[in-house]
């Protein structure tokens, strides 16, 4: 039988299964399973690889079920609770974002359709880093191909009932690793390098995302990042997003938000940096979110 681990309680603005729907957009995703009704996910604890399922429980709160592993104990349940909130990004209130789209002529019916999507973080800052390296400049399916590739050859795997689990590989596991070795895996030279450099950085507490969120704003963090060789502003502002929660960050480089405003405004070509820019200004504090409800008229 499945054990209750714990209950988080939901904002009023969530819907697991408009988060469902995001997290189900790839096949090759390597680090969860969603089914209908919830998502299963491994984890890392003093006992060893733990498997939990999130769902919405019935009195509208966030369930997390064991499935296998051993029982955490209540600190590593502190852990693995804010973990979650991060991930789902559930202690954001979400009405002044809602109030802003609703007079917005391209979020407004973005929002309509997928209200109470939250922004699916990536809590774990070295994880966060690859998948932006590994997105640099190629389509989504080719960086999802190289995060499985990189997670099966460095990462934890589980079997459980007929299903494979992934953990994300540590910085530390890369001590050692040599840039030919991850060019094995179809990663560039230069993906490769930044890869290997981000979990130098990390393991031997250059990096840390604690650093990160201490500075004085999220320009800072940004300018901090960018000061890493491969870390260029579209990397950096995509961590701003995902990992480092902040709602006012806007990825003008990044190609999906150019086509879907292009596809949105009927533009005869792609937006610059300075119409992005100027079309976000009703956006302030939370372009964001305009940007991962823009993405979801992608597909």
């Amino acid at each position: 039988m499945n054990d209750l681990l714990f209950e988080l309680p939901l904002p009023e603005d969530f819907d697991l299964g408009a988060c469902l729907e995001y997290m189900n957009r790839s096949p090759l995703e390597c680090l969860f399973r969603t089914d209908e009704a919830g998502v299963s996910r491994m984890f890392r604890i003093e006992g060893g690889p733990l498997l939990v399922r999130l769902s919405v429980s019935e009195n509208h709160k966030l369930s997390v079920t064991r499935l296998h592993g051993a029982i955490p104990g209540a600190l590593e349940q502190e852990v693995l609770a804010r973990y979650i909130v991060e991930w789902f990004d559930l202690d954001r209130d979400l009405a002044p974002f809602y109030r802003l789209a609703a007079a917005d002529p391209l979020l407004g019916p973005l929002a309509s359709e997928h209200r109470g999507l939250r922004i699916i973080g990536i809590p774990d800052l070295f994880e966060a880093l690859c998948w932006a390296i590994l997105g640099q400049q190629v389509n989504l399916a080719f960086a999802y191909r190289l995060k499985q590739r990189l997670t099966a050859e460095y990462g934890e795997a589980l079997e459980w009932e007929g299903q494979t689990y992934y953990r994300f590989p540590g910085p530390e596991v890369f001590t050692g690793v040599q840039v030919e070795e991850l060019c094995a895996l179809q990663l560039t030279r230069s993906k490769a390098q930044t890869v290997l450099t981000v979990a130098s950085l990390i393991t031997s507490g250059e990096l840390s995302r604690e650093e990160l969120l201490a500075l004085p704003s999220p320009a800072a963090a940004e300018q901090r990042l960018l000061q890493i060789r491969g870390i260029g502003p579209w990397t950096s502002q995509y961590v701003r997003m995902r990992c480092l929660r902040d709602a006012s960050s806007y990825p003008v480089g990044d190609v999906g938000l150019q086509n879907v405003i292009k596809h949105l405004t009927g533009m005869d070509r792609k937006p610059t940096p300075a119409e992005l820019l100027d079309l976000a200004r009703p956006w302030q504090g939370w372009e964001a979110y305009a940007t991962f409800y823009l993405w979801r008229a992608l597909y």
